[in-house]
């Protein structure tokens, strides 16, 4: 059992940069021939604004402190944090310094093709990387996020199936109760026809739940495997070969990718379409929800409906292409090319045995886990009759803990984060699985630091039987305690803008 930390995060109480400001005050002052320009005469009248914007007017120090007090109250991955379900490791500095780099960070998209060689190859570059992880034949990086990717693919399909005078007819996409929401949910949003299979017992839906609603009205399956319970369809080329046997589109939804990385290739399943989440699985930033990129990727037959544009290698270098028949934008320029930058750095330098040897560290961190989590009383794990091993991550459930002491999965989360834990994540909703918990240790964390959060869970478990309240009651070392959250309904209770904020607080 390690020796718990004595952890309390900093609390600094700290206002809004807004509030900050005092007029006259500035965290640089330009040169005199610069400050002395007048903006009415030395600029267009149509970009001159009417008023001045309401910016903070703050001191350098000043500046610094803020952001500094900031990151103190924030642990991220600072802490320890298994967040399962969604990859997250270590980002390192290299790419971060590399995409900060003048090269980098001053690049305009709207640049000629001859100024941004460099850039250009990396994409493409990368782009051939990523074909030969997976075995499609083009990937284009605009989606800014997983979600994003599957919605690419239903705009893909439509534009496919609309090219064969289908799509009126192929208006169902089928998914599993266990694929991510964003599955179910682009396809819902692009007008199609949702069908959700249902769990079984192994698992996983059934090869004939599926048949059962196949037909010629079928447009795409849409899936990940393995799933979020780490658990992988040993049946998944049936699948995909029974969904073309009626003419649909298979696409695969690789945000599980960490536990299988250079072990399978989503085309050499069958598979038309799939996608990567280079903010997670590539090493680079999630960013608090961005910027994020979720690579997709085709085979060359949907290739000509991909949206532009397209990075080509010619004899004479890398040029932008747009295609003529792809589905247009679906995010503008190229999408986030930094974060592509900084995943093209990380594969650059894990190489083939590299990423291999991380998907290894990956399966065997979360079966270390899995054996030392089950010891645990009150601790079970999603289908327990399944005796296979789990690939990175297992769902396991407190049901028992909770009917035990009343202390449910978010009350030991959040006490969790009095040890400078990273609260783990729950599931995706609905959850199948009551009061659930998704670790997830890839192959960033060591021994110790998964010892340590698994014994922080162990001490948790036994506060709430002896002190329910104290578990109950947390965070208490934490930047704040519970809150209310029974405004978040009521937009006339929070603000996402300083002028909001001014009107709302009757501050205006």
């Amino acid at each position: 059992m390690s020796e718990l930390r004595n952890y309390h995060a900093a609390v600094w109480d700290e206002p809004l940069v807004m509030e900050l400001s005092a007029p006259g005050r500035r965290g640089n002052v330009p040169p005199a021939p610069i400050a002395e320009l007048d903006p009415a005469t030395a600029l267009p009248g149509a970009v001159l604004r009417q008023a001045a914007p309401a910016l903070p007017e703050v001191a350098e120090p000043d500046v610094l402190r803020h952001f500094l007090h900031l990151s103190q109250e924030t642990m991220g991955m600072v802490g320890i944090s298994l967040f399962g379900t969604c990859t997250m490791k270590y980002n390192p500095r290299v790419g971060e310094q590399l995409s900060g780099r003048d090269g980098m960070a001053e690049l305009h998209p709207d640049q000629d093709d001859s100024t941004l060689q460099g850039l250009l190859e990396a994409v493409h570059r990368f782009d051939l990387m990523l074909r030969g992880l997976s075995g499609m034949d083009r990937f284009v990086f605009q989606p800014g996020g997983g979600a994003h990717a599957a919605y690419t693919h239903t705009a893909v399909t439509r534009a496919y199936f609309a090219d064969r005078g289908e799509l009126e007819q192929r208006r169902e996409i089928i998914t599993t109760a266990q694929a991510h929401p964003c599955n179910p949910a682009t396809a819902s949003a692009a007008g199609f026809d949702v069908i959700t299979l249902p769990v079984e017992e192994d698992g996983y839906a059934s090869l004939d739940a599926l048949k059962a609603v196949l037909s010629d009205r079928t447009a795409a399956l849409m899936i990940n495997n393995p799933d979020d319970m780490g658990i992988y369809n040993p049946h998944i080329k049936e699948w995909v070969d029974a969904v073309h046997e009626v003419g649909g589109l298979c696409f695969y939804d690789h945000a599980n990718f960490n536990g299988v990385m250079g072990r399978l290739r989503a085309r050499e399943l069958g598979f038309d379409a799939c996608m990567f989440m280079l903010h997670k699985t590539f090493g680079v930033a999630k960013g608090g929800g961005g910027p994020a990129v979720g690579a997709y990727g085709c085979s060359e037959e949907l290739a000509t409906y991909l949206p532009g544009p397209l990075v080509e290698a010619t004899e004479d270098g890398y040029v932008r292409r747009e295609n003529p028949r792809g589905v247009g934008r679906v995010r503008e320029y190229l999408g986030n090319l930094n974060q592509v930058v900084k995943a093209f750095g990380w594969l650059t330098a894990m190489g083939a045995d590299g990423i291999r040897e991380a998907a290894d560290i990956s399966v065997l961190a979360n079966n270390y886990m899995e054996v030392r989590l089950l010891e645990l009383k009150g601790v079970t794990k999603a289908f327990p009759q399944m005796t296979k091993r789990r690939l990175e991550m297992t769902r396991f459930s407190l049901e028992e803990y909770t009917a035990e002491t009343g202390i449910t999965a978010v009350d030991v989360q959040n006490r969790m984060g009095d040890y400078g834990i990273d609260a783990f994540w729950l599931s995706h909703e609905p959850w199948i699985v009551p009061e659930p918990f998704t670790p997830e240790a890839g192959e960033t964390w060591s021994l110790e630091d998964i010892d340590y959060w698994i014994d922080v869970l162990a001490h948790v478990l036994e506060e709430g039987r002896s002190d329910p309240e104290l578990v109950r009651t947390a965070p208490h070392q934490q930047v704040v305690g519970q809150l209310d959250g029974s405004s978040l309904d009521d937009p006339e209770k929070w603000a996402t803008t300083w002028r909001a904020h001014r009107r709302k607080s009757g501050r205006g």
